[in-house]
């Protein structure tokens, strides 16, 4: 049975509004294309800092300042509700948790600003380790990522659970021989876990 579960972060616990980063994004003259794209993936792998990422969007800008390409950056970080901490702490009781999110340091800013203190403490402190993209250097889907936390704690891959928004991320994960759950937002939440998944999955 499984006794570990790699959790993200983005649309599993915080809302995510794209329809908002967008807008705010196409407020300021952008139009995401293929060079924001890696822009975006040397920002969550660590490459580059907040400085050079706010400075490289710049030119394709309609002068937008960084204050405000950081501003329409963060627009889409939503909400974070309280009843998922709750189920989250009861979890960790009975499993080993781990959180593993592809994201940035503006993002996280933005987040535990928006949740305070004491909310982001009681959240991180309900994992094992927290894994953010940024710091570790490789993100999802790619094998390393999920090979990281396996490599450097006593788990195995068929007795670990990856609950993910993303299927290009959950596919990647079944590849390596993990349970996946491939939470379908709007339609699923993660409080839906026990229920639904937990008591179904063998090893």
């Amino acid at each position: 049975m499984v006794n570990a579960i790699i959790f993200d972060l983005g649309d599993v616990f915080l809302n995510k509004d794209k329809e908002a980063k967008d807008k705010a994004l196409a407020a300021i003259g952008v139009t995401w294309n293929e060079d924001l794209e890696k822009l975006e993936k040397k920002l969550e792998t660590g490459k580059i800092n907040e400085e050079q990422y706010l400075e490289g969007i710049q030119p394709f800008t309609n002068n937008a300042t960084p204050e405000q390409i950081k501003e329409a950056w963060n627009a889409g970080i939503a909400d974070f509700p309280l009843y998922r901490l709750e189920f989250l702490q009861k979890l960790t009781n009975t499993y080993r948790l781990f959180l593993l999110s592809n994201t940035d340091p503006i993002h996280i800013e933005k987040f535990e600003h928006d949740a305070g203190m004491s909310f982001y403490s009681d959240f991180y402190q309900c994992f094992e380790k927290v894994y953010f993209s940024h710091e570790i250097g490789v993100r999802k889907p790619d094998a390393e990522a999920f090979n990281y936390i396996l490599n450097k704690h006593d788990i195995q891959a068929k007795r670990t659970l990856v609950v993910d928004d993303k299927k290009f991320n959950t596919d990647a994960a079944e590849a390596l021989g993990f349970q996946v759950w491939n939470l379908q937002k709007g339609e699923e939440d993660v409080v839906d876990l026990f229920d639904k998944k937990i008591l179904t999955l063998e090893s």
